[in-house]
């Protein structure tokens, strides 16, 4: 979202087919006289506060939508459907626009929204006395304040003559709302979700990121950005902590846990750096590399117990001895009555619950990579104790070696976290967590849904037991024939017996 100190001059630049290249549609839920009048107010009310700067006009919002959207609906229809949802949401006059970029890879709306309603009358204030302004259009109590050296009206100021209309309003205060931080994140998730409804591949739904999340964001690199490369390597580095969140995840860290890390050693040190050496963007990469640090050595201790307990529990069956399962208890069979209960249906399975056994697959996959980078680690800290143990000559001979296989295997340890992260996006998902979240609940729908089948069989299943039994007393009458392979080794039996 931006400010608009002239609204007229963006309207016209955003609907202007000389000053864009690939303009599609424009749409305007009133007329341009409309705009003149807003900015007309704007002035007037921003020359009375008498506060320095620009006077804000309008605000514009600029929508980014999926690429696929121009080969779905037509341009026209798609922008007023976007526009019309602000103004039945907020109430306000809007004028939109819809482009593409040069290279045709952003196709995008500009949305450009009063924060004025217009009154149903409008407002006239007469002087009740002469009235006096000043050249900035501030009124003044006397006629002196606006008086030069020889008694003339300075240029500039102006008399308001008692009986004459001094102020003439068509629009109310400006909304608060639009000012608001929280109003930003409202349209975006606003937006998203209806962009959300109008995709059709799954793998386009946007998502809102959350700034309280476990995640950092990177920041987009504009053209001519003098701080471009300081910005790349900062992303850099922001990657390297969400791939590491991505892993803490499938290795079951709390997410609370992660959070107090993402809280203790980046947000709380920044905050702390910035305090003391100023807005220094060199010092985020130490924060987040001294952060990723911290929770991979905790990724690892977590991995390291589990293994053990793994292993325990291992031992633990091996000990003792397996019990029989019993199965349920069956009840004597009451006699038949004339009035049969009625049979609840048979549980049906929700989509939540049958999509289980394809997230189950991801799931292990995460678990097999997280396995693999486990060990690349292992390797690479025996490497690394075994340069730091190295005495005497030595310590100048096989030091180096040590040290190209210590950053040769840093290197494989770094590709094989970037493939854990991908393998959550290759199956359409934003991140692990995201994927960790909808595994949870369709794992806990599925033994929901299990329990209610298995309930349902046990209570109301007699009819299919019958059939089971009548299938089971069918094979024993009539037992499957002998294979070949069996009746020749049968007579290969009786000729050891006669040998003997």
């Amino acid at each position: 979202m931006s400010k608009l100190p002239d609204v007229r001059g963006r309207v016209t630049y955003i609907s202007s087919h000389a000053k864009q290249e690939n303009l599609y549609a424009v749409y305007e839920t009133t007329d341009r006289h409309y705009w003149t009048e807003l900015a007309k107010c704007s002035q007037q009310e921003f020359q009375k506060s008498g506060t320095e700067g620009k006077s804000i006009e309008a605000r514009e919002f600029i929508i980014a939508l999926p690429e696929s959207f121009p080969n779905l609906y037509e341009p026209d229809k798609l922008l007023q459907l976007f526009t019309d949802r602000f103004k039945e949401k907020y109430g306000v006059e809007c004028v939109s626009a819809l482009h593409h970029n040069k290279r045709k890879t952003n196709y995008h709306i500009h949305l450009i929204f009063s924060e004025r309603k217009l009154l149903p009358e409008s407002i006239e204030k007469t002087a009740t006395r002469n009235m006096f302004y000043d050249e900035q259009g501030k009124h003044v109590r006397t006629k002196k304040e606006i008086l030069d050296e020889n008694g003339d009206v300075r240029k500039g100021c102006k008399i308001v003559k008692k009986g004459e209309v001094y102020e003439h309003n068509l629009f109310t205060a400006k909304n608060k709302l639009f000012k608001q931080d929280e109003f930003i994140d409202e349209v975006k998730h606003f937006y998203t979700d209806l962009i959300n409804t109008l995709v059709k591949d799954g793998k386009e739904k946007l998502h809102v990121f959350d700034e309280n999340g476990l995640y950092l964001a990177t920041k987009k690199i504009g053209k001519n950005n003098p701080k471009a490369e300081q910005i790349q390597t900062d992303n850099e580095y922001r990657m390297r902590w969400n791939r590491e969140v991505d892993r803490a995840i499938v290795s079951g860290m709390a997410e609370t846990e992660i959070q107090q890390i993402k809280k203790e050693y980046i947000s709380d040190r920044i905050r702390e750096s910035v305090d003391v050496f100023g807005n220094q963007l060199e010092r985020l990469g130490t924060i987040l590399m001294s952060a990723v640090a911290v929770l991979a050595m905790l990724i690892s201790k977590v991995l390291q117990k589990a293994r053990e307990m793994s292993a325990k529990l291992y031992d633990t069956e091996q000990i003792q001895p397996q019990m029989p399962v019993q199965g349920p208890v069956c009840q004597p069979a009451e006699k038949e009555t004339q009035t049969k209960p009625k049979i609840p249906p048979k549980p049906v399975m929700p989509a939540e619950a049958a999509a289980y056994p394809k997230l189950f697959k991801i799931y292990k996959e995460l678990k097999r990579q997280n396995e693999i980078i486990f060990e690349a680690e292992k390797e690479r800290n025996a490497l690394e104790f075994e340069r730091d143990d190295l005495k005497g000559l030595a310590r100048f001979t096989k030091k180096g070696e040590l040290q190209s296989k210590i950053d040769s295997k840093n290197e494989e340890i770094d590709i094989l976290k970037i493939r854990l992260s991908g393998i959550a996006k290759k199956y359409g998902y934003q991140n692990v967590q995201e994927f960790y979240c909808t595994y949870h609940k369709s794992h806990s729908a599925y033994i929901a849904y299990k329990e209610q089948a298995a309930e349902w069989e046990q209570t109301c299943g007699d009819d299919n037991q019958k059939q089971n039994n009548k299938s089971v007393l069918g094979r024993l009458k009539n037992p499957p024939k002998r294979t070949a392979d069996y009746q020749q080794q049968r007579t290969l039996k009786g000729k050891d017996r006669g040998a003997r």
